[in-house]
Formats: C-alpha cells, sequence, structure tokens
C-alpha cells in the first residue's frame, strides 16, 4: 500500500497500524478510528463519517494486501462501535466490504470478516433487517465453511441474528421466501443444516406466517428429509412436524391444492434400497392423509396422482408396516369423496370450501361394503370431513379419466401386488356405484382386463373382480335405450340367440332379459356371459380349479337364473361339442350341489308354471350335449318317464369309461340331501313307476362297482316289488300327474338324439375311426 497517498481524517499512524501483521497494533488502531468517529458523531459530521467508512472499505478491506484487509475489517467494526444508534444510517457502506471478505481463500481473513460482522450487527440489531438477504446468503455460505474457527464465528453471528429476528416484528418475509428457496436446495450438510434452523426459529415466532409460504419450500424440505445425517433428518422431521400441526389448526388458511402434487413426487420411493427414501415415504403419505381428510373435496382433481402414489404402498410387507396403513387410510378417506353428484354431465353445481376449524363437521354418509372393508383393514373408526360452509368457495371436479387410466394401468400390470389389485377392484367397484353413467364410457376397455382377472391366483382378487363385472352386467346405467344410444362393442357377441332352430322352445332375447321371475339385465349382460365360457374354453384349467366357484359367486351376485339361462343359450350354439359336454357337466353339477342354487332347484322341482317350463326346456336343450346330466336334470324336475326313456337311449351310445365315472357320480348324488325327495318318493311305487324303472336302468348301465352296490341296495328297499308294473296298465286314473303342457318331450327326446349323433360324429372324426380300447366299454 502507497503510506504516502493522503488518507486524512486517518493520521499515518492509524494507516501504519492497520497495515500492520500483528493484530495488536491493528487494535490499537482500531481504537484510535473509534476514537476519531465518536468526535464525527458528536460533531454531526455525517460526511466525515462517511468518508472514513469509504476509505476503509475501499483501500483496506478491500485491499490486495492481506494485512490491510484484516485491518480494515477491524477498522468498519470500531466505526460500527463508535456509531452506535447511529449505526443504521451507514450500515450498507459497512457490510459489504465485509460480506465481500467472506469470499476470501485466507480462513483467517474470513474468520476476522466473520468477527467484524458480528461487531456491526451487535451493535445496529434490528437496523440490519432490511439487509437480511444479503447476511443470510453470506452466513449460508460460512455454514459450510470447512475451517473449524470460521465456522464457529458463525454460529455466533447466526444465533445473533435470529435473536434479532425473534424479537423484531418487521422482519420482510415476502423478500426473504424466493432467498429461502433457492438455497433449500443445497446438497451440503452443513447448509442443509443451517436452512432447517432459520425455518424452525422462523416458525416460533408469532408474527411471521411461514405457513403460507410452505408450497415454495415443501419439496426442498423433503429432499432434506432424505439427508444422511441422522442429525439433519431428525431436525428436519421436527421442522415439518411443526408445520402439520399448524395446518390442522388452521387449515382454512393452507393452500392445500399448491402442495397436493409435492406430496404425490415424495410418496413413490424410485429407490427402495435406500433407508431415507422410506422415511420420505412414510411423511409424505402420513401428509396426504391428513391434506385429504382435511382438504376433502378440494383434493379430487389430483385423485389420479394420488392414487398413482398410494395403491403400490397397499400390498407393502410388515417392514413397512406404518407407510401401508397411512396408504390405506389415504385410499378409504380418497374414496370416500366420491359422490353419485360427480355423475352428472354438466359443471358441478355444488360448491366447497376450504375447511375451518369452527365449522368441521362429521360426514355422516354410508358407504357400501367394501369401503367398510377397507376402514376396518386400516384401523379408521372416524374420519372427519368439512362442509361446504363460509365464502371462500371454489368448484372441483372429480379426475374420473385419470382415475381410471390410473386403475387400468395397475390391473395390466403383472408384477402389482395382490392387495393393490384388490383396492383397484374396490376402487371400480365404488366408482360405478357411485358414478354409473360416467364410468360406463371407460367399459369396454376395462373389460378385457376384467375379465383376464378371473385367472388369478387371489380367491380374494376374483370375488371383487366379479362383483364389479356383476354390477356392469345389472346396473341401470348399462342398459341399451330405444334408441340405441350406448351399444356394445360387438353386437354378434351380444345377440342372444333366437329360437329358430330349436322349435316351439327356442327362447328370443325378450324372453332372457325380462322374463317375469328374474330381474332384467342390461346389454353389458350377455356379453359377460359370452366372455366367460370363451374363457373357460381357452382356459381349461381356469374351468377346473376356479369354474364352479366363479358361478356360484355370480349367481350370488346376480339371479341364478339369469346365469344358467343365459348360458344354456350360449352353450345351444357351441361348436366345440367336448367343451360344452364338460361345461354342461360342471353347471349341472353346480346346479345340483350348490347351496347358493336353492331357490333354482326349488323352482324347477315341479314345473307349475310358464316360466319353469321355459327354463327347464332351455337348460335341457344344451343339457343334451351330456347325457349322465341330462339324466340327473329330469330326476331334478321329477320327469321320470323321460329319464326312462333317456336312459332306454343310452344303448345307442358310446359307453367309455368317463361316462361310467358320471353314472357313478349320479348315484352318489341320489344318496345326497338334494334327492331326499326323490328317494322318498319310492315308497310310492304305484305312482312313481318310472322312477324305479329310471333307476334300474342305471343299475344296468354300471359295471360291479361300489355304485352299483349302493343302487342295488338302495333299489331292493323298494316296497312290494310286484307294484312296478305301470300305473297305466292297472289304473289309468291314478297316474301321477298330468304332463305339463308347455313342454313337448317328444321334441325334447328328438333334440337328445340329435345333438348325441353329433357328438358320436365329432368323436370319431377325432379318434380317425379307430377307437381307444381304454376309453371305451361296449356293453
Amino acid at each position: 500500500m502507497n503510506t504516502e497517498k493522503d488518507f486524512s481524517p486517518l493520521t499515518p499512524n492509524i494507516v501504519r497500524a492497520l497495515n500492520d501483521k500483528l493484530y495488536e497494533k491493528r487494535k490499537v488502531a482500531a481504537l484510535e478510528i473509534e476514537k476519531l468517529v465518536r468526535e464525527f458523531v458528536a460533531q454531526n459530521n455525517s460526511s466525515q463519517i462517511r468518508h472514513v467508512i469509504q476509505i476503509l472499505a475501499s483501500e483496506f478491506a478491500l485491499s490486495q494486501h492481506p494485512h490491510s484487509r484484516k485491518g480494515g475489517l477491524i477498522g468498519l467494526a470500531a466505526c460500527s462501535i463508535a456509531l452506535g444508534k447511529d449505526s443504521g444510517l451507514y450500515l450498507k457502506e459497512l457490510i459489504e466490504p465485509v460480506l465481500t471478505c467472506f469470499n476470501d481463500s485466507d480462513s483467517r481473513l474470513r474468520y476476522y470478516a466473520c468477527e467484524a460482522l458480528y461487531n456491526i450487527v451487535k451493535v445496529a440489531r434490528g437496523a440490519v433487517l432490511p439487509h437480511f438477504n444479503v447476511l443470510f446468503d453470506g452466513l449460508s455460505k460460512l455454514a459450510a465453511d470447512p475451517d473449524p474457527n470460521v465456522k464457529s464465528g458463525s454460529e455466533l453471528l447466526d444465533r445473533l441474528l435470529k435473536d434479532i429476528v425473534t424479537e423484531s416484528s418487521k422482519f420482510d418475509l415476502v423478500a426473504f421466501v424466493p432467498l429461502l428457496r433457492e438455497r433449500i436446495y443445497s446438497n451440503n450438510q452443513y447448509a442443509r443444516q443451517f436452512i432447517i434452523s432459520w425455518i424452525l426459529v422462523l416458525e416460533s415466532v408469532p408474527d411471521i406466517n411461514l405457513l403460507d409460504y410452505l408450497p415454495e419450500i415443501l419439496d426442498g424440505l423433503f429432499q432434506i428429509l432424505g439427508d444422511n445425517s441422522k442429525e439433519i433428518r431428525r431436525m428436519c422431521e421436527v421442522v415439518l412436524g411443526e408445520f402439520l400441526k399448524e395446518i390442522k389448526k388452521t387449515p382454512s388458511s393452507v393452500k392445500f391444492a399448491e402442495m397436493a402434487n409435492i406430496l404425490v413426487i415424495h410418496c413413490q420411493v424410485s429407490d427402495e434400497s435406500k433407508l431415507t427414501n422410506d422415511l420420505i415415504q412414510l411423511t409424505a403419505m402420513t401428509w396426504m392423509r391428513e391434506f385429504i381428510q382435511l382438504a376433502g373435496r378440494v383434493v379430487l382433481p389430483y385423485s389420479s396422482g394420488i392414487l398413482t402414489a398410494v395403491l403400490p404402498c397397499l400390498s407393502y410387507d410388515d417392514r413397512k408396516k406404518s407407510t401401508k396403513e397411512a396408504a390405506g387410510a389415504c385410499n378409504y378417506s380418497l374414496m370416500k369423496l366420491v359422490t353419485p353428484e360427480d355423475d352428472e354431465d354438466e359443471e358441478p353445481q355444488s360448491t366447497i370450501s376450504l375447511p375451518n376449524k369452527d365449522t368441521a363437521t362429521k360426514n355422516e354418509g354410508d358407504l357400501n361394503d367394501s369401503l367398510n372393508a377397507s376402514q376396518e383393514s386400516v384401523g379408521l373408526s372416524n374420519i372427519s370431513f368439512f362442509t361446504p360452509t363460509g365464502a371462500d368457495r371454489t368448484q372441483v371436479t372429480l379426475d374420473l379419466d385419470g382415475i381410471v387410466q390410473v386403475l387400468d394401468r395397475h390391473l395390466r400390470d403383472s408384477s402389482t401386488g395382490m392387495m393393490t389389485r384388490i383396492a383397484v377392484l374396490k376402487w371400480l367397484y365404488h366408482l360405478y356405484i357411485k358414478t354409473p353413467r360416467k364410468m360406463f364410457r371407460h367399459t369396454d376397455s376395462l373389460f378385457p382386463m376384467l375379465l383376464k382377472s378371473l385367472s388369478d391366483e387371489s380367491d380374494e382378487v376374483i370375488l371383487k373382480d366379479l362383483e364389479v363385472l356383476a354390477e356392469i352386467a345389472s346396473s341401470p346405467a348399462g342398459q341399451t335405450d330405444s334408441s340405441g344410444s350406448r351399444e356394445c362393442t360387438d353386437k354378434t357377441e351380444l345377440h342372444v340367440p333366437d329360437g329358430s332352430k330349436g322349435g316351439h322352445l327356442g327362447l328370443g332375447s325378450k324372453v332372457v332379459d325380462s322374463s317375469p321371475s328374474t330381474p332384467s339385465m342390461n346389454s353389458y349382460f350377455y356379453k359377460f356371459m359370452i366372455n366367460l365360457l370363451k374363457r373357460f374354453s381357452q382356459e381349461r384349467k381356469l374351468l377346473e380349479t376356479r369354474g364352479a366357484f366363479i358361478i356360484r359367486q355370480l349367481c350370488l351376485l346376480l339371479h341364478a337364473e339369469n346365469i344358467f339361462h343365459s348360458m344354456a343359450d350360449i352353450l345351444l350354439k357351441e361348436e366345440d361339442l367336448k367343451f360344452a359336454s364338460t361345461m354342461v357337466q360342471t353347471l349341472n353339477t353346480i346346479l345340483l350341489t350348490s347351496a347358493e342354487l336353492f331357490q333354482l332347484r326349488n323352482q324347477l322341482k315341479d314345473l307349475h308354471t310358464p316360466e319353469s317350463c321355459v327354463l327347464f326346456c332351455c337348460l335341457y336343450r344344451s343339457w343334451c350335449h351330456n347325457p349322465v346330466a341330462t339324466v340327473s336334470l329330469c330326476f331334478l324336475t321329477q320327469n321320470y318317464r323321460h329319464a326312462y326313456d333317456l336312459i332306454q337311449k343310452f344303448g345307442d351310445l358310446e359307453v367309455t369309461v368317463d361316462f361310467l365315472i358320471e353314472v357313478d357320480k349320479l348315484v352318489q348324488l341320489i344318496e345326497s340331501p338334494i334327492f331326499t325327495y326323490l328317494r322318498l318318493q319310492l315308497l310310492d311305487v304305484e305312482n312313481n313307476p318310472y322312477l324305479i324303472k329310471a333307476l334300474y336302468g342305471l343299475l344296468m348301465l354300471l359295471p360291479q362297482s361300489q355304485a352299483f352296490q349302493l343302487l342295488s341296495h338302495r333299489l331292493r328297499c323298494v316296497p312290494n316289488p310286484e307294484l312296478m308294473r305301470t300305473v297305466e296298465e292297472s289304473n289309468p286314473a291314478s297316474a301321477k300327474r298330468i304332463t305339463q303342457p308347455q313342454v313337448d318331450y317328444k321334441d325334447l327326446l328328438q333334440h337328445f338324439e340329435h345333438v348325441q349323433s353329433k357328438h358320436l360324429k365329432v368323436r370319431h372324426q377325432r379318434a380317425g375311426h379307430v377307437e381307444h380300447p381304454d376309453r371305451k366299454l361296449v356293453l
């Protein structure tokens, strides 16, 4: 430095001392500067004061010489001390050169700069707040300083500045938030710790409402929550916890919509191997749960994103039990927000308000059974929602298209967990209940995957899937109106077979859809039945392992008569005769053994109504694909004479091992509770001769086996065998009952012969006219 240069009013002695390498000499110079400035203050000579500060800043603090810079720093601090309460008038000139020294490569100089700024701030107190941003910016850099002394000095300055902010009511939060938003994304641990500590301080000041600016920093807070430092994570959890408490206290002032997507992002784990990600996800999911419960329908436009984040978590194991439970609560609460008003085509007329603590009320609307089950699974007994009150209202619209897209994507993904698939199906069912008109716009795209889900490994998934399909098939919203405004994609598949090829017993579509004894089904019902049978045909294992289970459940969810009536119609036109026979055998077993079919069996037991006769004829024509099943149907409907006539025709059929196994099963069924009435009718020999003849016919078909012994023993119990002659021969007036005029049994017998001849022809074609000795026994 040029010592000959004029630095007045600083004396040459002061200038030399400020440039000295010894701290003590620089300190003496600082005392002299303090004395000099005090004199100027007493004289109210502000121009000289500014001149001294300008010399210390430009000629010393910003000098190229390190000792000069140190002298300049201590000199500026001395000026501030001398100015006292008047230092606020010169803060810009005092602070800027000191902050510049924060970037110095010399750690000692950075320490002296920190010391100088501490003294300046200590004197100025609240007057430094207009310069808070530049002070904060400088401190954030020192917080990550590698030198421990500098870091220690910055911490002292930091505490002092926090005390000033805490006790002041003039803090400019609006000007500070952009800087906070920028600095919060720092990856340095110390800088993060510094940021978190400041957020915690600002949050604790009553006059500072940082909650209004939470959307600006929430993403950064979740980033910090993933820090490798346990201490920083703990501090961040505390900050987020404080914010959440405040949100619960004052929900009406919270900007839920602006933060929804931030939570959606952090609810999704990108790297499950990192434990910190689990913490982020759990915290975000907890916030999401609170948001949905507090904000109510405000979050509906973000439903698709929320479901994208929530649904995969439902399949977590016990290692992430807390996250799974929080996700379950989110899922339940969000589902509860969907109401029938969301099914309106026009703009929603209802408005919702942001929740207010004083107007909170319990939502007492009942939810369907699937929701109640979900509630039990996540341990929720009462969830409060806020009703639309107050003047601060806004319209919301359910993002139904987005929701369906998310649900469909999870349903198609083979890696989707079982609980997630169940939740997806519960959502679809709930949407078809609450918003059927809008949901049927998506049915054609959803239908194939719903059918495919019937092959799922989980019985619970299949049950929920069947509930959805049953709702689609029976909902009035899916009914094709007279103008054909809602038509299914494949009209040929939905065509109900007419009676053109079946004589007077043919069933038109009107009979199926509007039978007096059954509720009407919509246009998707027949499509469902056709595709279900098609799936059984393509996946024989599904038919073998789950076929009976699926059909029984459908009989509970829909009307059993509709199920059997439609399937019989479809099988009547089935070209794959082997599948038709297998399917009829399955349906027959279900009809005769399942508790779910009790009412249908009673309806068929006595053919006293036109509807029961129509149903019997419909079933009979399809049952002809399987001779033994046809006989069992006749036993069920007490058509014993016709059963006897059918058994007489068995002599013309191929009696294979499979055939004999079916006869064996029929004998077992005759001994079951289902046919108790049939066994009791054996006591009335006079009025049931054809029943006894039919049973003897079965006995003659059987080889000497356990079933033969069983049936033989039963027939030996029939009283007075001499009475087995036909009633007509002895007393025509004592016939069992008058044949129903609605049933043409001669026509049915001819149909049976026709179908069996087709089966015989197909078997011969497959075998190349060479019978396998192990599969055929000719009697």
